[in-house]
């Protein structure tokens, strides 16, 4: 697993983003049965980075937490069989290694949902980059049935590296 961090915002947490987000990674990975090596791009911006991202990608004209850009179009989630199939798009011709797609979180939102949420900013950032993981591995939550099986492998990736609320 290859974790690309950019933190434009230079902003400082009390734990290695880098570090954190490769265990997260990681554990998303080897709990979905990811057969290869993976690199994910991960950008780290403030409130308003995210809101120019988000508009202009999503037409939303406002800040959010995280947004993932998937690199595979799936059939279902994590059947990386599809990766295969487009090989030319989805791997590194340096490296052979699946190119699974790009995170951006806002640092702002890290802090301000911690706080809210009263737990860890370490638990609020591996929790934002476990969900855009899997949403990187083609989970969704528009329907009430997919939110609940993500909610579900969330907390059980986290709960397993032990990043808990309290």
């Amino acid at each position: 697993m290859i974790c690309y961090v950019e933190n434009e915002t230079g902003a400082d947490f009390p734990f290695s983003i880098e570090e954190t987000a490769g265990k997260v990674m990681e554990a998303v990975l080897e709990s979905e049965q990811c057969p290869y090596e993976a690199v994910v791009n991960v950008l780290l911006t403030d409130n308003e980075g995210i809101r120019e991202w988000n508009r202009k990608y999503r037409d939303i004209d406002r800040p959010t937490d995280v947004l993932s850009f998937p690199n595979i179009s799936y059939d279902a989630p994590s059947d990386f069989g599809r990766a295969e199939e487009a090989e030319a798009d989805c791997f590194d011709p340096d490296s052979g290694e699946l190119v699974l797609g790009d995170i951006i979180l806002s640092a702002d939102r890290v802090k301000e949902q911690a706080e809210s949420y009263g737990h860890s900013e370490l638990r609020e950032f591996a929790f934002l980059i476990a969900h855009s993981m899997l949403h990187l591995c083609g989970y969704d939550h528009m329907e009430e049935a997919e939110a609940a099986r993500m909610e579900a492998k969330q907390e059980e990736i986290l709960e397993g590296l032990g990043i808990t609320r309290t």
